[in-house]
């Protein structure tokens, strides 16, 4: 099961973290000692060799290897490589976890829809909830070696109480030679509870629906953790992690000796029989190597795997307990201490009295503002952009002469209204009147700004413009006919 030291970092002190360095289960040391100690023993033969064995020449020669690995052994991207495969396995860690399927909600739903406190309904309501259950154990026992080794055979199964003898006896004749049949048990839920609404115990016309939902939902995760166990992480992906790091330390255990004669003067003159940097350059990348080896997988039995034994016996315990005893024995109904009350104020105890804080009303909650700034008002501020809208408004009659002409001209009609463009907006004179003229009219008195009846003016004068240009397109047209 994963190590949990939550306890440890509640609060943050000095040396919260160095705390957790002397924990042994799950920690570095754990993962990583035989391979520090195969390296460590490596090196001092190395070094052994090269003082006493070695002769003058032999030493020279071994001087330009060490130079060679020292120089060479960079290159290899360590840090990236192990960094981006650690990080994508840590969340492949996390993602699979969020897969293992619940059974809470489904429980909760069969228990609200599904009536009738007899034998019968108790055996409907305990059977399905039993059917979620075994779904999830066969998926479990065939990707999980801790729940494997649990239930080695079907006959344990029947031994611990998720299928009985009939059952089991209809679950092997389905073909399984192609294919895992884990899914079984959710086709003897989905007819069981078809049976159910035939009976008519389920009186919500939605019942059934809501539980088909959750329902569906807890089949998904069961397949996806199939899928989990099916596609892993590319194999390539984990041989260049695993070659690259041990390539490394390999040529580290030439490329970082003591040498007699070196062209790096830290190496001729500090002799150091323990190569402590080299070593923590080896706690932390085959730290991570360590670490992504034991999340890849984590339905083993890890420390940081799952601890999936005690997820199946929950699930079986709380599936019984919603659908059946909890149902027999709710509690009465009865007022709280607080009833009569319009502003509880709830206790504390002296040990977390101190915990009780101020609330908290935004940062402005507190800001005072002067009397007299407090009066509305409406500010004449013009809009960006009306400086490009005035222009067109202003210079469409001197670049267009023949609007004016064109209006009079067309059919020598002595209705049509004329125009003016004062400078404050546009103002339209003729002798019918409208609904629209008269509330124009009316609205001359009110406190409108002069940008918005420049706004007004220079639309309705484009309408006005596109009108006179189609009408002056047709008129050839109709004096030829």
């Amino acid at each position: 099961m994963t190590v949990s030291y939550q306890y440890d970092v509640a609060s943050s002190t000095s040396g919260g973290f160095t705390r957790l360095l002397f924990k042994w289960k799950g920690s570095l040391y754990k993962l990583i000692y035989r391979e520090l100690f195969l390296f460590c023993l490596g090196y001092a033969c190395m070094s052994c060799i090269y003082r006493f064995v070695f002769t003058e020449p032999q030493k020279r020669r071994f001087e330009v290897a060490v130079l060679y690995c020292d120089t060479y052994m960079n290159y290899i991207p360590l840090s990236f490589i192990l960094g981006f495969y650690v990080s994508f396995v840590a969340s492949r860690w996390w993602q699979q976890y969020m897969a293992i399927p619940w059974p809470d909600k489904i429980i909760h739903a069969i228990a609200l829809h599904i009536t009738g406190y007899d034998d019968k309904g108790r055996m409907m309501r305990r059977t399905l909830a039993r059917y979620i259950n075994l779904s999830l154990v066969l998926i479990l026992r065939s990707i999980s070696s801790p729940l494997k080794k649990r239930f080695p055979t079907l006959d344990h199964l029947v031994e611990a109480g998720f299928i009985t003898s009939t059952e089991l006896g209809i679950y092997k004749l389905v073909p399984n030679k192609e294919f895992n049949t884990y899914w079984v048990p959710c086709t003897w839920f989905t007819a069981l509870l078809k049976d159910i609404k035939a009976q008519k115990r389920i009186p919500d016309p939605m019942g059934v629906k809501h539980i088909m939902e959750e329902f569906l939902e807890f089949r998904a995760k069961c397949g996806l953790l199939w899928c989990y166990d099916w596609v892993s992480i590319p194999l390539v992906y984990t041989q260049v992690v695993t070659i690259a790091t041990y390539a490394f330390f390999l040529a580290a255990i030439v490329g970082r000796q003591f040498v007699e004669k070196s062209p790096y003067a830290y190496k001729a003159k500090l002799d150091l029989y323990i190569p402590f940097f080299t070593i923590l350059q080896f706690f932390f990348y085959m730290g991570l190597l360590k670490v992504a080896e034991q999340l890849i997988n984590p339905f083993g039995d890890d420390d940081e795997d799952f601890e999936l034994n005690w997820i199946i016996d929950r699930h079986m315990k709380v599936s019984y307990l919603i659908v059946d005893t909890l149902l027999l024995r709710t509690p009465p109904l009865s007022r709280d201490i607080f009833y009569d009350d319009e502003s509880p104020v709830l206790p504390y105890t002296e040990a977390s009295a101190e915990f009780k804080k101020r609330t908290y009303r935004g940062s402005v909650a507190n800001m005072v503002i002067p009397e007299d700034k407090q009066n509305l008002i409406l500010p004449d501020i013009e809009e960006e952009g009306e400086d490009e809208e005035r222009r067109p408004s202003s210079n469409l009659t001197s670049q267009h002469p023949s609007v004016m002409s064109s209006v009079n001209n067309v059919g020598g009609s002595k209705d049509l209204r004329s125009l003016s463009v004062p400078d404050d907006g546009l103002t339209l004179v003729g002798r019918s009147s409208s609904p629209y003229a008269t509330r124009r009219e009316s609205s001359k008195s009110a406190p409108l700004s002069r940008s918005s009846s420049r706004r007004t003016g220079t639309a309705v004068l484009g309408v006005l413009y596109w009108l006179l240009g189609r009408i002056k397109a047709f008129l050839p047209r109709i004096r030829r006919r």
